[in-house]
């Protein structure tokens, strides 16, 4: 990186080895925005193209119209990378809490029989094509696997947030009626077990769910209900390690992700099959310039729409490799999240601002102790970022030399849809960029009319919008 007056912007060297570098895509896209998408849409595999690529009846839009789709058979058997390619590379990198304790990974293959095996087993349960699954789990494997195996055959899947209360998680399962529930019986959070499935059965009651599956993480006692509640380890034992994908339709619904409630009701979010998918793999790979060989740590947890895109889904579908830890970023010790970043040779590292504070408040001397050498990457996400926190977090965890994609977007818009791209630029602190090529912004004031310079308004997403943003 290098500066001129109070911007930032990518050195020769970095724009080079871009995956996207050239100004000129940002014109390209806004002169025909429904064009560009399709463009795009057209590089990830669709078991049938579709008939016609937008339609707009306000308030309603649709994307890809007749097109039909699978997300996992464009995260394994169909990857743009290529199968052959991926199936032995890392998949999910899992690092829990306990520093006595193994990391886990998975690869490709190994990821997606564990994903058919569970997947074939859900199909037993009796699961079908849009039924809601409901998904309590802290960040371990079983997470994502819970979630793809979802996918797969066409369930679709509410994931909660595993520190949520009992209420919170029985006001969801209410709304989505679903009638099975994924849980653990706990997991590890600043060292001491935490009972998930004591909040889980207190939850259920006066809901519609009529089986729990179980994931042995911390080996305590727990209440198990034998004509309910069912061990996810001896449901997968025996099941066979491939599944024929569900074919999608592109506006089928993919998944239902609640707000966080805190200013009423919370409200589902409906995410679709298609304009998700192709949103989810560009915006990845062009705002965090995913090349095949990185190893991305997002530090959301998958019951948020950050965790969801880029734990998940977008990391997966650009054949990368996604770390998750199960613990608190600085137990047992301050710079537990430094020593992770190290330990795996992390080169993506997308995080929240008040993470960002509360490093720079325990490790002072951060970049004295830690190199981050295969960092080439940083990105800010859930809030804005002042400039203090921002210039602590480039000198000292990006060294100077790695680019801060300040991301805008919120559980509605399912994926970024403001920031630099890296490659490109400019970069300021405190400040997100421009708006992702192909998406139209505008700031309003109540009457609807534009803003002038300075005045502040509403930020308004515009037609056509972004192909993943949700549909109710």
């Amino acid at each position: 990186m290098f500066k001129k007056d109070n911007l930032y912007f990518p050195t020769k060297e970095f724009q080079k080895r871009a995956v996207i570098s050239d100004p000129k895509i940002y014109q390209r896209a806004l002169k025909d925005p429904v064009k560009f998408w399709e463009s795009l849409a057209k590089e990830l595999f669709w078991f049938k193209i579709w008939e016609k690529t937008f339609e707009h009846n306000p308030p309603y839009f649709k994307w890809f119209l007749g097109g039909k789709i699978n997300i996992t058979s464009n995260i394994f058997e169909n990857n743009k990378l290529s199968w052959d390619k991926i199936k032995n590379k890392h998949a999910i990198i899992w690092e829990p809490e306990p520093i006595d304790e193994k990391p886990r990974i998975l690869t490709y293959g190994e990821l997606f029989k564990e994903v058919c095996k569970f997947a074939n087993a859900l199909k037993k349960l009796g699961v079908k094509k849009g039924d809601t699954v409901g998904i309590y789990l802290p960040l371990i494997p079983e997470a994502l696997i819970s979630m793809l195996a979802c996918a797969r055959i066409g369930a679709v899947h509410s994931v909660v947030f595993s520190a949520f209360s009992a209420q919170a998680l029985k006001i969801r399962l209410q709304i989505t009626e679903a009638k099975v529930l994924i849980t653990a019986d706990g997991y590890y959070r600043r060292g001491k077990i935490v009972n998930l499935k004591e909040a889980a059965d207190e939850a259920i009651k006066d809901t519609k769910i009529e089986k729990v599956i179980v994931v042995k993480r911390g080996g305590h006692e727990i209440y198990f209900n034998k004509k309910r509640d069912l061990w996810f380890h001896e449901l997968v034992e025996k099941e066979n390690e491939f599944c024929d994908p569900e074919i999608m339709d592109s506006e089928d619904l993919f998944f239902i992700l609640f707000t966080s409630g805190t200013t009423g009701i919370p409200k589902g979010c409906m995410h679709v099959c298609g304009g998700y998918t192709v949103q989810a793999y560009w915006t990845g790979k062009w705002i965090f310039d995913m090349h095949e060989n990185e190893i991305l740590w997002c530090t959301s947890d998958v019951g948020w729409i950050t965790g969801h895109t880029y734990v998940v889904y977008s990391p997966l579908l650009n054949g990368i490799s996604t770390l998750i830890y199960e613990g608190a970023p600085d137990f047992p010790i301050a710079d537990r999240w430094a020593q992770i970043l190290e330990k795996h040779k992390v080169t993506i590292f997308y995080t929240a601002p008040t993470a960002i504070r509360m490093f720079e408040k325990m490790n002072g001397k951060i970049g004295q102790r830690y190199e981050f050498k295969n960092l080439r990457l940083l990105g800010s996400v859930g809030e804005p970022i002042d400039e203090d926190a921002w210039n602590w977090y480039f000198k000292n965890v990006g060294k100077e030399r790695c680019p801060i994609v300040d991301t805008w977007w919120q559980t509605e818009t399912g994926g970024i849809l403001i920031t630099s791209l890296p490659g490109i630029g400019p970069f300021k602190p405190a400040h997100v960029g421009l708006p992702f090529p192909g998406i139209k912004v505008d700031i309003l004031n109540e009457k609807g009319d534009p803003c002038k310079v300075g005045e502040k308004g509403n930020l308004v997403i515009l037609p056509p919008f972004s192909p993943g943003m949700l549909r109710g």
